[in-house]
């Protein structure tokens, strides 16, 4: 059934293929830009991934206002101050961010001073802070999980008052987002695996959300689809380029699909996990992930059904019979963790991950007020969230 009334944009142009990178010069000039400050990590420039875009500038003339490759795994509102002024003292006139999610939330905190101006990030804080566009950004994602090339937001970390702090506006998409599997072949198989849970997570809450519509469903479904083909797949020869491939576009997609309808249950206990056990994010989506789905599985049975055929393919889903599909759902997302976990170590639960079981009470008080369950199908009470917390710490034999 349509909703009575929504809204879906998504104004990013997205480049894919295995030489994808080739494209950002033209695209720069076709925004007008010639000389950019391209900011990356320590891991991508070891990895020679960012030697792949400073080559695709070779034969043109266009100029690297500047490189930084040192943005740590958790963004700070301290270094995008720091980038803004680098951005001004090199005369750049575009970002390009090559990384995963940190490297492209720096990015876009820097593309907000660096466009409208001031000092100190914080001033932009909050919802539809942004009074128009903002400076031509290229993203280059080396992950695929995050989907924060597709995603109107950021999250920058404050580091003196010891806070995350969340930026929202549509001016926050970027001008363009490549896909080359080629940036994405060093990612190892385990953390491969917690990025792509990730992106499931955001797939398959985006379908069951309050606020999903037509639009994001269709994003939904190909990005379950693929991430249920390619996984398991890719983890098993990390050098598959198509594999590779179409995970980078699943993460678009479910990106996509959650920067329009939103997440739910798992990411706010997935974030309350990460906050209180020092967990890795995708570690924790994953972990939650049938939890949530079970849990949503009471008000919204008949959609999570659905998400059987494209994670399970056709011939599953016609062998279940319609009463069952919902939970064969749940199992096929813990029968996925259990061949990851064998493959790679990836944990399935909070004991595996090195969490205390004595700090189960405050995941649980932190994720009722995590503003990611707003718009869950079903209220996550105080009472919810440790029944759900519980069950984290234990596996349930799919």
């Amino acid at each position: 059934m349509l909703p009575d009334y929504y809204e879906f944009s998504f104004p990013v142009k997205i480049i894919s293929g295995m030489k994808a990178v080739n494209q950002l010069p033209g695209e720069m000039m076709a925004a007008n830009a010639r000389r950019p400050l391209i900011i990356t990590d320590q891991g991508v420039a070891k990895a020679g991934l960012a030697q792949l875009v400073l080559d695709a500038f070779a034969e043109t003339d266009l100029t690297i206002g500047g490189l930084y490759d040192q943005v740590p795994p958790e963004s700070s509102t301290l270094l995008v101050n720091e980038l803004a002024q680098l951005y001004r003292d090199k005369k750049c006139d575009c970002l390009v961010a090559v990384g995963g999610g940190s490297v492209i939330d720096t990015g876009k905190g820097v593309n907000i001073l660096v466009t409208h101006g001031g000092n100190d990030v914080r001033d932009y804080r909050g919802a539809e802070m942004l009074k128009g566009p903002l400076n031509p950004m290229f993203v280059i994602p080396t992950t695929s999980g995050t989907g924060s090339e597709a995603t109107n937001s950021a999250v920058i970390a404050d580091p003196e008052k010891g806070v995350k702090m969340l930026f929202v506006s549509e001016f926050l998409l970027p001008r363009a987002a490549i896909l080359d599997a080629r940036l994405t072949l060093t990612l190892p198989p385990k953390l491969t695996a917690a990025t792509a849970l990730d992106a499931l997570a955001h797939a398959m809450e985006a379908y069951l959300s309050i606020q999903k519509n037509p639009m994001s469903d269709a994003y939904t479904w190909q990005a379950v689809k693929l991430i249920g083909e390619y996984l398991p797949r890719v983890v098993r020869q990390p050098d598959d380029k198509e594999g590779r491939l179409a995970l980078a576009n699943a993460s678009t997609m479910a990106g996509t699909a959650f920067s329009n309808s939103m997440v739910g249950c798992v990411h706010s206990l997935g974030h309350a996990a990460g906050a209180v056990g020092h967990i890795p994010h995708g570690v924790a989506i994953g972990i939650f992930l049938p939890i949530g789905l079970a849990f949503n599985s009471q008000r919204r049975e008949s959609m999570v059904a659905e998400l059987l055929l494209p994670l399970a393919g056709p011939e599953v889903y016609s062998n279940t019979p319609a009463p069952k599909r919902a939970a064969r759902t749940v199992k096929a997302v813990r029968d996925l963790m259990d061949e990851l976990h064998t493959l790679t170590g990836l944990p399935r639960t909070l004991s595996e991950a090195g969490v205390d079981r004595e700090k189960a009470e405050a995941i649980a008080a932190l994720a009722i007020n995590d503003g990611s369950a707003m718009m869950n199908p079903v209220e996550l009470t105080l009472d919810d969230a440790r029944k759900l917390v519980e069950q984290a710490f234990e596996w349930q034999a799919a």
